[in-house]
């Protein structure tokens, strides 16, 4: 059984301990936000629209700075770049507490403090992720990599939750309060730790530099294959747009909130249990089933009919995408060379991030037309015939072992 649990040892390092703690106490703030920005816009204006607005216009940055960020990460010291954009989030949560404190708060700040939020998370990313392989050795990556994810399904979880008690008990501007005092925390963790200089005669941040790490993915099909894995199961099989018309047909508003924390619960077990994941080398393949495991735990939410079994098919889909996400993390930390690492990053942020918030526009295009149900039913087969046309066009993704890659 100990075999199975967590693998805490990584933790053990001072560097990883430092980044990991800032981290969590960072990340939950930021979902605490996530409940009190789209709260305040609706108290404001009373228009789901204005707030549907909020999520639309973060696309754009994060997509853009994202790939920026990465190059920055590969030329500059990787944890500077991450306490700038930690800095950056605190100064405009500082706008929020007092855009919040006026007699007649201003609707344009919320929106330009979300894109700028959005910014600063895309900056931040890249260079954080870039980041843990050199703060750990490469045999606990694996580790290391269930560790983050237990972190952002903690703040996932329980910050919005929270977010939502300190609303209702304080205000928004205690909210926020809250947030900037956990990116100050954060600042505290990072500058006790040491420096992350660029290796020996990398190159400056530039278009070239850029395009070098879009050709290097290009041209690695084992690589391509776990963005567009990850980008097809999310933009077919991201029903979340769909949560609050199911939540209605359960039993109303307070269900929605089931919903939205049961894949997290599955996937925080998961991560708990992910000590098996060391004896796993052929990683390709447990991204791909994992995959399809989400695809075909989507089928079964479509066709549930009790809120027992939703919520089920929803941990499980949790818990397949969790799986997925820990050896996409290790194939991408294991094997990328550390002068392109962070460009890389910056690539599969563009990965992980486009494919749910297309997805759950797809989602709630085909739910107009075809019904609710329909919609997740439909996504989640898509998601299975899309694995297996990923794996038909880039075998290498199926073919890939630990055991015959070396980091070059």
């Amino acid at each position: 059984m100990r075999g199975l649990l967590l693998d805490i040892i990584p933790l053990r390092g001072r560097e990883f301990r430092l980044l990991f703690l800032g981290q969590l106490i960072s990340f939950f703030g930021s979902m605490i936000t996530f409940v009190a920005l789209p709260f305040q816009m609706y108290d404001l204006t009373g228009s789901t629209l204005a707030v549907g607005a909020l999520g639309a216009c973060e696309f754009f940055p994060i997509v853009t700075v994202a790939l920026v960020s990465g190059a920055l990460a590969d030329a500059f010291d990787r944890r500077r770049l991450v306490l700038v954009s930690e800095l950056g989030s605190a100064l405009v949560m500082a706008t929020l507490i007092g855009n919040s404190l006026l007699a007649d708060p201003h609707v344009w700040v919320l929106f330009a403090c979300a894109v700028l939020l959005a910014a600063f998370y895309a900056l931040l990313r890249p260079p954080l992720d870039a980041l843990v392989p050199r703060v750990v050795p490469r045999e606990q990556l694996k580790a290391a990599m269930a560790l983050e994810w237990v972190r952002g399904d903690v703040g996932m979880l329980v910050g919005p939750a929270v977010g939502g008690v300190l609303i209702a008990a304080f205000g928004v501007t205690v909210t926020f309060g809250i947030d900037l005092a956990t990116f100050l925390i954060s600042l505290g963790f990072l500058s006790a730790m040491r420096a992350s200089p660029p290796a020996p005669g990398a190159d400056r941040p530039s278009l070239r530099t850029i395009a070098e790490g879009l050709r290097y993915a290009r041209g690695r099909p084992d690589l391509l294959g776990t963005y567009l894995v990850d980008i097809n199961a999310m933009f077919f099989g991201m029903p979340q747009a769909l949560f609050p018309a199911l939540a209605a047909g359960y039993g109303g508003a307070e269900v929605l909130g089931l919903l939205l924390s049961a894949p997290a619960a599955g996937s925080i077990l998961v991560a708990l249990l992910s000590g098996w994941t060391r004896h796993v080398h052929r990683h390709g393949r447990a991204v791909a089933l994992a995959a399809c495991g989400w695809g075909l735990a989507i089928i079964g939410f479509g066709l549930a009919d009790a809120l027992w079994l939703a919520l089920l098919c929803l941990a499980v889909a949790g818990g397949m995408d969790a799986v997925s996400g820990l050896f996409r993390n290790v194939i991408w930390n294991e094997t990328i060379p550390d002068r392109l690492r962070g460009r890389l990053a910056g690539v599969e942020m563009v990965s992980y991030t486009s494919g749910p918030t297309l997805g759950n526009f797809e989602a709630g295009l085909v739910a107009s037309f075809a019904g609710v149900r329909t919609s997740i039913v439909s996504g989640g087969v898509m998601c299975v015939v899309g694995t297996g046309v990923v794996l038909t066009f880039l075998p290498a993704l199926w073919r890939y072992d630990a055991r015959n890659r070396v980091q070059t």
